[in-house]
Formats: C-alpha cells, structure tokens, sequence
C-alpha cells in the first residue's frame, strides 16, 4: 500500500508538548508540498499546517500559529509537527498526507495518500 503513516500522538496534560512523526510508506514526499490535518469526533477534518518541498515556506491554520511547527527532513523522508502548549480543544486525530499539486493548500481535497491518523489527546 502507498500512504503516509504518523505515529508520536499520546495522552497529555494542557501545556505539554507533542511532537508528530510522518513517515512515507511505498511513496516519495520529495518534491511535494505537505500538510498536516486533524480531525475532532463530530467535526470535519481541518487543516492544521503545511510545508513546502525544501521547507522554506509554512503555513498555519490561526489555531495553531505560535504554538505548532511542521517541518520536515527530505533525506529521511520524514515531515514533522512540533505541538506546544498544547490545548484540551487540540484533541483530535492528526494526519499528514501529500499535496496532489492543485488547489488550495488548506483544502484536504487538494492531498492524497493520508495515513491512519494519530490520536492526540489532552487533558485540562
């Protein structure tokens, strides 16, 4: 199968720290944009952050700015987001997937090859 698989969600406490982990499984995620997205029970999957190929340019939803930080190592094949002071409101589960190369980068109909998630969840 072709996706990406996240790992590093968890049980936190408000004010903790997470950091997410995107691994590639049977693709390439160089040379693609990437994103971030959660999705909480009840509610739709949203965007959460996103990167460019060489890592120069991010991009956050205004939830998040200031407290979260993609980004990535192309020579692992591996995109990242670092969550800080974190937030009961942030539980949800996370996922990355590749930007197809149209669209709006903060639509998730612009992004394929989506991974099972990782849950996060934090406590208050």
């Amino acid at each position: 199968q072709v996706h990406a698989g996240e790992s590093g969600g968890g049980l936190v406490q408000a004010g903790d720290s997470l950091r997410l982990s995107c691994a590639a499984s049977g693709l390439t995620f160089t040379g693609y944009y990437m994103g971030w997205f959660r999705q909480a029970p009840g509610k739709e999957r949203e965007f959460v952050a996103g990167i460019s190929p060489n890592g120069g340019i991010t991009y956050y939803a205004d939830s998040v700015k200031g407290r979260f930080t993609i980004s990535r190592d192309n020579a692992k094949n591996l995109v990242y987001l670092q969550m800080n002071s974190l937030k009961p409101e942030d539980t949800a589960v996370y996922y990355c997937a590749r930007y197809i190369g149209s669209g709006s980068y903060y639509n998730r109909e612009s992004y394929s090859y989506w991974g099972q998630g990782t849950q996060v969840t934090v406590s208050s």
